[in-house]
Formats: C-alpha cells, structure tokens, sequence
C-alpha cells in the first residue's frame, strides 16, 4: 500500500495538516463573525493564511459569505480592481448566470465583459475598460457591500499579501481611497495579513497612514514546540513509522519553530526514514533542505552589501543585542554605531531580520543556518 506523507510544505496547511493555533482561531472567528476588521501581523512562514483558511473553512454560517483574495501579483491599483471584482463575485455566487447577473447588476457603470475557460465553474474573469472616472474606482470598492444587501447575508473579505499595496504608484492616496470607502460598510467585514511583517506594520501602525486603527491588530506567534512534538510523533505512528520526542523537538531547534520549515524538514524527515527514524535521517533531511534553498539565499548574499553581509555574520554567531560594542564592531567589520544603525534598517526592509524590542533575529531560520555553514563565515 502507498502511504502518503502526512506533512505539507509549499502551500497552506489545511484540515490535517494544520496544528495548534486554537487561542487564535478562536478570536479570529469571533472577530470576523462579529464584524470586526481584523488585520493579523508575523514574519514570513508563521502560518497566517492556514489560519485564514482553517477559520473560512470552519465557520460554517449560511448567514456569512467568506471571499478570499491573493492580491501577490497586483503590480498596479487597476491590477486590484480587477482581481477585487473578480473575485467578490465569483466567490459570492454560485451559478455561472449569477455571475454574470451580479456583475452586470453592480458594475453596469464599467460594462463589464466575460471570459470563460474550459471549466467556466472556476476559470471565469471579468475585465473592463479603464476609465477613471470619480465613481468607477468606488463602484467596485462597494461591491461586497452592495451583493451583501442584496442577498441579506453579511460578508466577510480576507486579503493575502496586503502588503503589495505599499508599492503601488501614489500608495498613499490609494490607501486614502479604500478607507474611506470600507469604513462605511456596515455589511462588510475585512481581514487583511501578508508576508512582509515591516511593510503591514507600517500601513497600520502608523498613526500618519489612512488605516491606522482600522481594526484589531493580531500579532501571532510561533508554534511552540511542546505543541510541535505530539503533533509530528502523531504523525510518524499514524502512517507507521517511529521518531522519538526527542528528534521532533530536534525538527523544532533546528527550524526554530516556523510552522513552513518544520513540516518541509518533518516531510523530508518521514520520507528518507526506513521505519525508525535515526538521527542520520534529520541530518540527511537538513542537508537537503539548505541544498533546496542554496539558490535562494546565494540571490540573496549577492544583492548584499559587505557591512550588511557582516552583520548577519555577527548575528548567525549569537550576537543578538549589543551590535555597537567595540569588540562587536571590530570583529565584524561593521565600521561604527551610526553605519550599525543603517545596515539594520535596510535588513529590516529586506525582510531577512525582525526587531523585537532590542531583540533582532533572522526573518528565515534556514537562511540563518545556511550563513553558518558557509566558508565566508570567519
């Protein structure tokens, strides 16, 4: 018999696959079934958007329409209107010829035009020609609101990767515009996360920006790894294989509990184990994982600059706090306190290092073991 692997890597971890974060479910459903905008906020790889979906999947309200919108390859604000009116559509609705009733009913002002592929239930698109007039921007915004009064249901709309919206040209009065357009909507709930922990912080938490105190702020954590261990020991004995507590909480130390990487090392783990699982396995499974990602962070040295190479140096070695000390400075090259202050900002920005408090640590643990290992180290 074929025993699939009970571990998931590379997309969001449902039904099954998902562990822990019960607390956070918790309030994220309450928060969204009670209208409240929501806006849940990590570094990369924590688990948001299987959360997202653990809760659309498990609130199950005939009452509530759940829309969930990827805006990753919004390049532009049109690119958004398009995506948003597509997909609010297509997921409030659940006929082809209610599709199209619901956009020509609410977008008539754009006139809307249909595509349909070889499977119209899911390869289905609206598009429109673009002309910003005063209302054609704000007829697509008050689309959930309007299909949500018409079929006395309440919606909610959960937005991946909002962070896009920071790089679009004139962001901020882009900002300004869906604000003041969502705050109105007494029918429509949103929830918005993405994988650039600096960039949502600064649209929300910024007392200057349009969404400042737009909703509850959810900060997640990691996954500890007493909840990590009989989760993954489970699921070795579920699918008759062995690894003791002691080398699932090694999976843990290792991927320093970020929920992606321990079930990509926990699937590498199961499938190079004959049975019982020997700790040559994990080393095996770790060997693989930074080989699988060497191209990656190769890209990502290359676009480095020495001192903010230096630092990251510094950091893989256990330096977490204290950069500005002279032994620090001189050891790693960084130069002086003022040029610290600099390199740490950029990394922010890059995403490779999160601050908390005085705390600064890797965005990606893998990263950070890869930098360990490497010749250049010393």
């Amino acid at each position: 018999m074929n025993i699939e692997n009970p571990f998931i890597f590379g997309r969001a971890a449902e039904g099954t696959y998902f562990t822990d974060r019960e607390e956070d479910a918790k309030r994220l459903t309450a928060n969204l079934t009670h209208s409240i905008h929501t806006i849940l906020i990590s570094p990369r790889r924590w688990g948001k958007t299987s959360l997202v979906k653990k809760v659309i999947r498990e609130a199950d309200r005939p009452d509530i329409k759940f829309v969930f919108i990827d805006i990753f390859q919004c390049k532009t604000e049109f690119d958004f209107y398009k995506t948003f009116a597509n997909e609010v559509v297509k997921q409030t609705s659940s006929k082809i010829d209610e599709w199209v009733e619901t956009a020509k009913t609410f977008l008539s002002n754009i006139s809307p035009k249909f595509s349909f592929g070889t499977d119209p239930m899911n390869d289905f698109s609206i598009s429109f020609e673009w002309s910003p007039k005063d209302d054609t921007e704000k007829e697509i915004l008050q689309l959930p609101q309007k299909i949500a009064l018409k079929k006395g249901v309440r919606i909610v709309v959960c937005l991946d990767e909002f962070q896009q919206i920071a790089d679009f040209a004139d962001s901020l009065t882009f900002q300004k515009k869906l604000r003041s357009v969502w705050q109105h909507q007494q029918e429509v709930t949103y929830c918005m996360f993405g994988s650039k922990k600096h960039l949502m912080e600064n649209i929300f938490n910024e007392k200057s920006k349009p969404f400042y105190k737009f909703g509850d702020m959810i900060f997640l954590k990691k996954i500890p790894t007493e909840e990590w261990v009989p989760f993954i020991c489970n699921k070795f004995r579920e699918t008759g294989k062995t690894i003791t507590e002691q080398q699932a909480a090694r999976i843990c130390e290792l991927t320093e509990n970020l929920s992606s990487y321990v079930q990509h090392l926990a699937w590498l783990v199961w499938y190079k184990a004959d049975g019982v699982v020997k700790n040559k396995d994990i080393d095996a499974a770790i060997d693989d994982l930074l080989e699988q990602n060497k191209i990656f962070f190769q890209r990502e040295v290359e676009q480095l600059t020495e001192f903010q190479l230096n630092f990251l140096k510094a950091l893989a070695n256990g330096v977490s706090s204290g950069f500005s000390r002279k032994e620090v400075i001189s050891r790693y090259r960084l130069e002086s306190s003022a040029n610290i202050q600099a390199v740490k900002k950029s990394l922010l920005k890059k995403d490779l290092i999160d601050i908390d408090d005085q705390t600064i640590t890797f965005d990606d643990s893998i990263f950070k073991l890869w930098i360990q290992r490497q010749t250049f180290y010393e």
